[in-house]
């Protein structure tokens, strides 16, 4: 059989490339005789740029930025000719991602953490870029963007002849109960009462007013809406990489495609990357599986959105905690067995 495999990351603990790996030793352990071919993909989220570098000739960039909580971070952004244009891909989680607040430091930080850092990336960014497409995903701020805004107005960047573009992992609105306080603050840390001061906060900015419904504003804590504020255009991480990335050309070489990613539920049905892998499968015929480390999607949901099976990692190696302490191996385990079940 040829296998594809495409995986989004696992949470905070594999990158979408150590996941595809894990998944090909795992399914090459259990059927050697199958050409296996990865594809570690993201859809604006963490590994936003390190998936795109892989997948295009372009140039790393380093810059020391603010973090969500004010200290100095380090982060990247991809600079690439695409079509006859300079594209700078930056990926939001290296300034604001959840990744660097410390758990014990979430629910005092919710409120306060800030954007600042993806503006001063876009700021530097701007200086040799027509087109500036910024990975949403990840973040562990619910700041409307305002720090974003912020920066670029110290900056005094001007992107009159800069197209932007807010590359979406979710299509939730700013506000309201799938906005982006309410459905993902509790995520940040966010008590219910610290939800509803940032439901508040976000519905008082008036920059965010005229964008607020349009889908993909609540990504990222508001940083959609933000970015819609200044004129971007809103389009798909996971469909965007897709394109870049080649997936197409896998999809039509396959027999069978395996994606993933940590957590398989109702968020992944509403523009996450598992949906873009599925229609393509399904576009083609071919059988799509899922393997997260969670699964809380019923199989009615799965099967609208073009998953044939799922499977948990922790169901397989009897508990989160186990799945977690050791997720390379359980994700290897796990695909073994998948791999027993649907290889020819």
């Amino acid at each position: 059989m040829r296998v594809l495999i495409a995986p989004d990351c696992f949470g905070g603990t594999m990158t979408a490339r150590e996941a595809a790996d894990a998944i090909a030793t795992g399914w090459t352990d259990a059927k050697p005789g199958d050409v296996v071919v990865q594809r570690p993909l993201a859809d604006g989220g963490p590994g936003f740029v390190d998936v795109l570098h892989a997948a295009l000739d372009g140039d790393i960039r380093y810059i020391s930025v603010t973090g969500p909580l004010g200290d100095p971070v380090g982060a990247r952004w991809l600079s690439a000719d695409v079509d006859g244009r300079r594209v700078a891909y930056v990926e939001s989680a290296e300034a604001c991602g959840l990744h660097l607040i410390p758990a014990d430091r979430r629910a005092e930080s919710c409120e306060t953490a800030t954007t600042r850092g993806v503006g001063e990336i876009i700021a530097a960014a701007a200086a040799d870029s027509d087109v500036i497409v910024v990975g949403l995903g990840g973040s562990g701020t619910t700041d409307g963007g305002a720090g974003m805004l912020a920066a670029l107005s110290d900056a005094g960047v001007d992107l009159t002849d800069i197209s932007l573009v807010a590359a979406s992992d979710v299509e939730n609105p700013l506000l309201g109960p799938h906005g982006a306080a309410r459905t993902f603050g509790p995520q940040k840390g966010a008590s219910p009462e610290a939800v509803e001061r940032l439901e508040a906060k976000l519905a008082a900015m008036e920059v965010l007013k005229p964008v607020s419904d349009i889908s993909g504003a609540g990504a990222a804590g508001g940083l959609g809406a933000a970015l819609l504020s200044l004129g971007a255009t809103v389009q798909s991480g996971a469909n965007l990489v897709r394109e870049l990335s080649g997936l197409d050309a896998a999809l039509d070489d396959a027999d069978v495609v395996i994606t993933g990613e940590g957590s398989f539920d109702w968020q992944s049905l509403r523009g996450k990357l598992i949906t873009a892998v599925a229609s393509g499968a399904a576009d083609r015929g071919i059988p799509c599986l899922a393997i997260a480390g969670q699964v809380s999607v019923g199989r009615r949901e799965m099967g609208a959105a073009g998953v044939q099976e799922a499977y948990s990692v922790s169901e397989h190696v009897g508990s989160v905690e186990k799945s977690i302490g050791d997720a390379r191996n359980s994700l290897i385990a796990t695909a073994r067995h998948v791999a027993g079940q649907w290889s020819r």
